[in-house]
């Protein structure tokens, strides 16, 4: 006689059933879009072959930081199916040394690695946005966007008065007479604003030389468009400063005739990765950190 097992003294629930296999389809569910979005990226951005492309880099906001744009860059260099870049660049500029970094890569795109660059400007590709087209082979533009603004800008607040409102004083020890310069807790000085003023004016004709070299124009003719003034796209063009107007649509097909490439190009992108962090940088605080800015920060970027 065959022995019966005996029934399970705590059977699952109907409820706590359909709660596991929820939870199973949800896990699989994410394991797929995981994959597919792993493949796609793959197919989009890296893969060796599917013809002759152009790559579509995008440069939005402040300026803040310029590792996430290089390494785009740079992996667009080493694409051997990648023919040429078109640089979207809507943009008033930022911290000086990400706009130089970002400029050396399109240098290297160009000098190295043999990919044309061509700028296609949005809204505002103005300061730091105009001197990382500057190293382009052309610049595209549309007849209303701001663009110039060659010059550098240093804001340093001074919050000596609210603090004696308020009954708070700063007690600053340091190692030399210059060491606090640019302080926010009190007035500046006439000798440090004018030792500043030497390190703004060499950040400045970094600036210059930058464009001469980039545009193929002197430092002289640069230097007389470089007292910090916003263009139109149409008054940049007629300065020497843009090449052509035009929409993103003109940019892309002059890349394509700069590489060679016949027909339509094919266009790939790199998806862009939400963070919330570079969002409240560079859309809502301008590059800087929430609460009191303080030291010294050079700018290549629109006062306004």
């Amino acid at each position: 006689m065959t022995a019966v097992p005996p029934s399970d003294p705590h059977p699952p629930s109907p409820a706590r059933s359909s709660l596991w296999r929820a939870a199973r389809l949800f896990v699989l569910l994410l394991a797929a879009v995981f994959v597919a979005s792993f493949l796609y990226t793959l197919m989009d951005e890296s893969a060796p072959f599917g013809g002759r492309k152009l790559a579509l880099v995008r440069i939005e906001g402040v300026i803040t930081d310029a590792q996430e744009t290089v390494d785009e860059l740079e992996r667009y260099a080493k694409n051997p199916a990648v023919l040429g870049i078109v640089l979207r660049i809507d943009s008033p500029g930022g911290a000086v040394v990400p706009a130089q970094e970002i400029y050396e890569a399109v240098n290297r795109l160009r000098t190295t690695y043999r990919k044309k660059v061509v700028v296609s400007m949005g809204t505002v590709a103005a300061s730091g946005g105009y001197y990382i087209a500057s190293a382009s082979d052309k610049i595209v533009a549309s007849p209303g966007t701001l663009t110039g603004s060659i010059g550098v800008i240093m804001e340093i607040p001074n919050v000596e008065g609210l603090l004696k409102k308020v009954g708070v004083e700063s007690i600053v020890i340091k190692s030399g007479s210059h060491k606090d310069t640019g302080s926010p807790f009190r007035k500046m000085r006439p000798e440090e604003r004018a030792l500043l003023q030497t390190v703004l004016d060499d950040v400045h004709h970094q600036f210059i030389e930058a464009v001469a070299k980039g545009r193929g124009l002197t430092v002289v003719d640069v230097t007389r468009l470089a007292d910090g003034r916003v263009f139109t796209g149409r008054q940049a063009k007629t300065a020497g400063l843009v090449d052509q107007l035009g929409d993103l649509r003109d940019a892309i097909h002059a890349a394509a005739a700069l590489a060679h490439i016949e027909g339509e190009p094919e266009v790939i992108e790199t998806k862009p990765r939400f963070s919330l962090r570079e969002l409240l940088q560079s859309k809502l605080f301008g590059g800087g950190i929430v609460g009191l800015p303080t030291g010294v920060r050079l700018e290549y970027r629109m006062a306004f």
